[in-house]
């Protein structure tokens, strides 16, 4: 069967997402200091109609994240704080029933909501984690066996404290494939730490950030994103990266064919967030350890010599060849030879 192309998007829709990437990085970082990358990966997720994992010891702004982000899109937000008792009804709701009326009714959970945060994802049981995996596969949640649609964008950011920390579970793998990338906010240099008390001195910069875009509007955007052209040449990349992930002799668990899925969605949203309409290796390269290295599994043998999931990333992104030519920035519509 032929899948007829999808129709690029015109320049002006490009210069839009754009523009409005660039006003909600503006807001974020009057929260997030000094981190500037790691706001505009998050953006590229968003953008990409991801879910965004913030791993990193407590303390170093993970959670402040994630409110920004949410706090910039005029949107509804689900909080959930994570703890070793949260049932799964306690995200997706329950049914009830109503004495007065003689019926059920559904109260939907924290998850019925555009933006999710979920707080210490890995602090609860993976029983409790599992009940997310239709809802951020799917957009939707199947609660006594009526499932039910969720907004659009659905948009889970999660943060999570190394497993090597009291009271942490270990994600299951089906879930960390869900995320399409992973990000660690790591500790301010010391000039931005100076900055970040400046900003706090008076108050919580986040009571102050207003939005600065809709819902209506990202959910368009992200279709505008995967619209961008990726020349055969890049798709193929992308698919050489990943398969270097199965016969890699220090991972013991390869990428699957949905990381391909995502690396190029997030490869096409960061390079829509650039001004361009096509996709670069170098956007690729740029986010292949974000969104892979979460979703492998080390040998005991790496894990012995002290290799970690993003060495190998790093390794293979020196060895798996680069493609040699890339469509022409504003070459809308044509197609270059790979």
């Amino acid at each position: 069967m032929t899948i007829a192309p999808t129709a690029p998007p015109a320049p002006p829709e490009i210069e839009q997402l754009a523009t409005v990437a660039a006003r909600m990085a503006a807001a974020v970082e009057t929260v997030v200091v000094g981190r500037p990358e790691l706001v505009r990966t998050s953006l590229a997720v968003l953008l990409a109609g991801g879910h965004l994992l913030l791993e990193d010891v407590p303390g170093l702004g993970k959670t402040t994240l994630a409110k920004a982000l949410a706090r910039s899109i005029d949107c509804s937000v689900g909080r959930v704080q994570f703890t070793p008792d949260l049932l799964p009804s306690d995200l997706t709701g329950v049914t009830i029933f109503r004495p007065q009326t003689q019926e059920f009714e559904f109260r939907p959970g924290p998850v019925f909501a555009h933006v999710v945060i979920g707080d210490e994802i890995n602090r609860a049981s993976p029983k409790t984690q599992a009940a997310l995996l239709e809802c951020m596969q799917e957009a939707q949640a199947t609660v006594d066996g009526t499932t039910y649609p969720l907004p659009r964008p659905f948009f889970v950011v999660a943060t999570q404290n190394p497993v090597e920390m009291e009271g942490t579970y270990p994600l299951p793998e089906a879930q960390r494939d869900r995320f399409m990338a992973r990000l660690s906010v790591g500790y301010p240099d010391a000039l931005t730490e100076v900055e970040l008390l400046d900003r706090n001195e008076d108050g919580d910069p986040l009571d102050t950030l207003q939005p600065v875009t809709h819902a209506d509007e990202v959910q368009r955007l992200v279709g505008v994103a995967r619209r961008l052209h990726a020349s055969p040449a890049v798709k193929r990349y992308v698919v050489d990266l990943v398969s270097a992930t199965r016969d890699d002799p220090g991972l013991r668990l390869g990428a699957s064919p949905r990381a391909s899925v995502q690396l190029l969605r997030a490869a096409k949203a960061l390079a829509a967030i650039a001004g361009r309409d096509h996709v670069l290796p170098d956007d690729v390269q740029e986010l292949a350890e974000p969104v892979l290295a979460h979703r492998l599994l080390p040998s005991t043998q790496a894990r012995l010599s002290g290799r970690d999931t993003s060495d190998v990333v790093r390794s293979l992104l020196a060895s798996v060849p680069v493609p040699s030519a890339t469509p022409l920035a504003g070459a809308r519509g044509r197609r270059a030879a790979p």
